[in-house]
């Protein structure tokens, strides 16, 4: 198989050549070895570990979680259990998210609903209420 390179990888995973460049820099992907000219030489499976990185993120991992899924799967003794123990923290950090983002939409409704529009911004109770 011909090595990729680094804007073939970008492409197939449907990321930018900085974001790579990211990744690498943060350990998620490995260095790949370079041509005499400098340019990185990726194999094929570099695609594949993007694009979970790339999904995982879409999931709400955060670079470091990630990071840690991917070693449990290489990690010697790792279950199942354990990449499920992290799924469900992040289930439950997702709610406590959703618990929030709803209180604030319940007090920015209010606070819209106290607006008459009419008057002055400096009088606006919106603004008043933040000032608070």
């Amino acid at each position: 198989m011909e090595p990729l390179s680094i804007g073939q990888v970008a492409k197939q995973a449907g990321v930018g050549i900085e974001t790579l460049r990211f990744y690498e820099r943060r350990g998620l992907i490995d260095s790949p070895p370079r041509k005499q000219s400098g340019y990185r030489q990726y194999p094929e499976n570099a695609v594949k570990r993007v694009v979970f990185i790339k999904r995982a993120k879409e999931l709400g991992f955060s670079l470091k979680e990630i990071a840690e899924l991917l070693s449990l799967r290489v990690e010697p003794g790792a279950k199942c259990a354990d990449v499920k123990k992290r799924a469900e923290e992040k289930i439950s950090h997702i709610k406590d998210k959703i618990r929030a983002l709803k209180r604030m939409g319940n007090t920015l409704k209010r606070l819209s609903d106290s607006c008459g529009v009419k008057g002055p911004a400096s009088e606006c109770p919106i603004l008043e209420a933040l000032d608070k």
